[in-house]
């Protein structure tokens, strides 16, 4: 996709919120695969700042990476954050959680910071809600996040990077229905189902999913914004969707909790200090390759920032792994058959380990 090159889906972007996955580096992104991340673009035009980034050739000159990058908008951000947001028609007032500055952010602004930066796939301003909110107020909220689709259309030049349109609609499905098919009607990339796991129940969270992607021009990618376990990105694969972020593998990978094929494991945990395996037999990661799990229970205790790495690549790999097989499935004709399977393992996983 575009001009970073093919991204095999359904993908998993790693999250790289200030244009930087934690504890890696550019290069080890790439040896695990992965042609896209996803980094947030009112963090870097708070910090380090769009000019700066403008000025060294942007975010992946910065960074020092060539793949893809998807940056987010920062809506969620705003609206969850800021000590201080005031919503108006063409845009939002906010003050910084930073340093208490004021800013202000009309749809054209957030599309211009993303062109500046030099991502490759944006994100519009859009107007979340969170849970429970009333009909009402998810009603004006989807009316204004749609105006602002079609505003941050406006500003966009197709020639620096793909937009998408966000889907919202709250917990509301005639919402959601309308939000996807007024999306589906205009230019966009792809579409982003936004406002899910923000504490709706989980099996209204895939109905309401289920009933958006049905709603959706199939023939565009599907992104299903922050949700992200491994049996969420199984099921939102089953569903028909394309495209996954979330903090998880690399947030638990610096709390020492690490996925194998046979469950998670806890680096402070007392059976993993005498444990000489490595951290999974099956996995092929770097840190699987070369250290036991007992090695990395020591670094972990002592507080050696390597173990940081170490673990956010195995975590990341497993991620990588899992849709890997995915893919095999898929195109193999057995998903179906592939992912009840693995669902009743990672189930029974949860049950054992806690």
């Amino acid at each position: 996709m575009g001009r970073f090159g093919a991204v095999a889906t359904p993908a998993f972007m790693p999250v790289g919120t200030h244009g930087a996955v934690r504890a890696l580096l550019a290069e080890d992104l790439e040896k695990l695969g992965f042609g896209m991340i996803l980094a947030n673009a009112l963090h870097v035009y708070l910090r380090p700042g769009v000019e700066l980034v403008e000025r060294f050739g942007g975010l992946k000159r910065f960074m020092g990476y060539q793949g893809g990058i998807l940056t987010d908008s920062g809506g969620y951000q705003v609206f969850s954050l800021s000590p201080f947001v005031k919503v108006f028609d063409d845009g939002v007032l906010f003050r910084s959680p930073l340093d208490g500055a004021m800013h202000r952010l009309s749809p054209k602004d957030v599309v211009v910071i993303q062109e500046k930066i030099g991502s490759d796939i944006h994100m519009p301003l859009d107007q979340p809600v969170g849970y429970p909110a009333s009909e009402a107020q998810t009603k004006a909220a989807l009316g204004r996040t749609l105006d602002w689709l079609k505003a941050s259309l406006k500003a966009k030049n197709p020639e620096r990077g793909a937009l998408f349109g966000i889907v919202q609609g709250g917990v509301f499905p005639e919402l959601r229905v309308r939000a996807s098919i007024e999306a589906s009607e205009l230019p966009v990339a792809g579409f982003a189902l936004g406002g899910f796991s923000l504490g709706e129940p989980k099996n209204l969270m895939w109905e309401l999913a289920s009933r958006t992607i049905e709603s959706l021009d199939p023939a565009r990618p599907r992104y299903l914004m922050g949700v992200g376990t491994p049996a969420d990105l199984l099921e939102g694969v089953r569903l028909g969707v394309d495209m996954f972020d979330c903090i998880l593998p690399t947030r638990l990978a610096r709390h020492g909790q690490l996925y194998t094929s046979k469950g998670s494991v806890r680096l402070k945990n007392a059976l993993s200090r005498s444990n000489e395996e490595p951290i999974d037999p099956l996995c092929d990661c770097y840190a699987c390759k070369t250290f036991s799990l007992g090695y990395l229970a020591h670094l972990y205790r002592i507080g050696d920032p390597s173990v940081l790495r170490l673990n956010t690549l195995h975590n990341l790999r497993y991620y990588g792994k899992l849709l890997e097989e995915a893919r095999h499935a898929i195109g193999s004709g057995r998903y179906d058959q592939w992912v009840a399977a693995k669902l009743s393992r990672l189930s029974s996983e949860r049950e054992g380990n806690g």
